[in-house]
C-alpha cells in the first residue's frame, strides 16, 4: 500500500491540471492544422488525423482519473482553447515545416514535463504513472515523425520553435495560476 502525503496528494491533483488542459490545448493545435492542412497540405493530414485521435483519448483518460484524486479543471482552459487554436492555424499557414516545428516544440515540452511527473509518482501513484508512462510512448512518437520531417534548422525556424517553447511553458504556468511551478518545486523536494 502506498501511502500519500498532503503534499503528494495536491502535486497530483496538479499534475493531472496540467496534463488535461495540455492536452485540451494539443487537440486545438491538431484541429486547427488539420482545418488548415485540409484545403492546403493534404499530404499530412494522416498524420494530424492520428494524432488528434491520440491527444482526444490522452485527455479523456486524465479527465477520468481526475475526482479520485480530487482534481479539477483548469479554470483557464479557454487559454488552452483560443491560444492552442492560434497557433495550430498560425503554423499550419506559414507551411509544412512549422507544422514540424510546432509538433517538436510542443512534444518536447511536453516530454520534459512527463519526465519529471513520472519520476515523482513513482512509489506515489503507480496507476497514475503507467497511464502517463503510456501516454509518454504516443507523445515521443509524435515528438520522432516531428523531428524526422524537419529540413534544415535556419534562424527562422530556431526563433519560432523557441518562441513556441516560451509559449508553452508561460501557459502552462498562467493556467494553473503557478501551480506547475509549484508542482515542479515539489517534484524537485522530493528528490532531495
Amino acid at each position: 500500500m502506498v501511502i500519500q502525503t498532503d503534499g503528494d496528494r495536491k502535486t497530483i491533483a496538479r499534475i493531472l491540471k496540467v496534463n488535461h488542459a495540455g492536452e485540451s490545448g494539443a487537440i486545438r493545435i491538431y484541429q486547427a492544422q488539420l482545418f488548415v492542412c485540409g484545403w492546403l497540405r493534404p499530404s499530412i493530414t494522416d498524420f494530424l488525423t492520428e494524432t488528434l485521435g491520440h491527444e482526444i483519448e490522452h485527455c479523456r483518460i486524465f479527465r477520468k482519473a481526475m475526482p479520485s484524486r480530487n482534481a479539477r479543471p483548469c479554470r483557464a482552459m479557454w487559454l488552452w482553447s483560443i491560444g492552442g487554436w492560434l497557433l495550430g492555424f498560425s503554423t499550419a499557414l506559414a507551411g509544412e515545416q512549422f507544422v514540424w516545428i510546432c509538433t517538436e516544440a510542443v512534444e518536447e515540452t511536453v516530454h520534459r514535463h512527463l519526465d519529471e511527473q513520472l519520476n515523482f509518482l513513482n512509489g506515489r501513484d503507480n496507476d497514475l504513472a503507467l497511464k502517463i508512462a503510456s501516454i509518454q510512448g504516443e507523445e515521443l512518437s509524435h515528438l520522432n515523425h516531428a523531428k524526422s520531417q524537419i529540413v534544415g534548422s535556419g534562424s527562422l525556424a530556431v526563433i519560432v520553435y523557441r518562441v513556441i517553447v516560451a509559449l508553452t511553458e508561460s501557459v502552462i504556468w498562467l493556467s494553473t495560476q503557478g501551480d506547475s511551478a509549484k508542482m515542479a518545486s515539489a517534484i524537485r523536494k522530493s528528490h532531495d
